[in-house]
């Protein structure tokens, strides 16, 4: 079964640059390992919530820019040997340090429950970060393949919806407390690819007002008031 590390982390917006190089280096490094894809995001359209929110999953700054990324795997065994061989490479150490503070970068492995669509070179990413009771998985997971078709029929490129199986606690943040997760309840790291911005804006609008969206179910398999989410140009 296929596997995705997911991160996000707040960078200095003055770094982008800088961010974007060391991104670039080492995705082919993470490829050679064993990634079969390495896709980072640059915050473009990151709302302040109610409860929680991108920039306090990563105690971002005023002066930082929240980055949603991911790396793809054929599987979770050559997830791991990918991270065994990139901290044993040399080349890694020689990328210097990272752009941005790796103390509040959160990470962690999660499984595809859907993968609908094909994969954008390039575009624009929805990111979300969503808690969702362990016991509701399979109706998360049917809600999720029910709003797919109308998703893609207004210009959606791809949509997983990944459940977290190795998602770590963090000393100063972790997803967990990224999506206020409480007992019982498990993370979902998801993305919704488009060819760019505008075709998202306008599939957003016309996803409004179809007539299938009264067809979804009333209530969510989770709380919506905890999910996060946001906007991102794929650097």
């Amino acid at each position: 079964m296929s596997y995705i590390q997911g991160f996000v982390t707040a960078v200095p917006t003055a770094k982008r640059q800088a961010f974007e190089e060391h991104a670039r280096k080492a995705a082919e490094l993470m490829r050679e390992f064993g990634a079969s894809r390495v896709v980072d995001g640059w915050g473009v359209d990151v709302p302040d919530g109610k409860v929680n929110d991108f920039k306090g999953a990563v105690a971002a700054k005023d002066d930082e820019t929240v980055s949603f990324g991911w790396m793809e795997f054929p599987d979770a065994a050559t997830a791991s040997a990918c991270f065994e061989k990139m901290m044993a490479d040399p080349r890694m150490r020689e990328l210097g340090d990272m752009p941005f503070d790796g103390k509040r970068m959160i990470f962690g492995g999660f499984e595809p429950l859907m993968d609908e669509g094909e994969a954008v070179s390039g575009g624009y990413v929805d990111g979300f970060v969503i808690p969702v009771p362990a016991a509701n998985r399979e109706a998360f997971r049917d809600m999720a393949l029910s709003a797919w078709p109308i998703f893609r029929d207004h210009g959606a490129r791809r949509d997983v919806e990944a459940w977290g199986v190795d998602v770590p606690r963090g000393t100063v943040t972790d997803f967990f407390r990224a999506a206020h997760a409480e007992d019982g309840e498990d993370v979902v790291f998801a993305f919704l690819e488009w060819d760019d911005k505008a075709s998202r804006d306008a599939g957003m609008k016309a996803m409004m007002e179809d007539e299938r969206m009264k067809t979804m179910p009333p209530e969510m398999p989770f709380d919506g008031k905890r999910m996060i989410f946001a906007g991102f140009e794929v650097v």
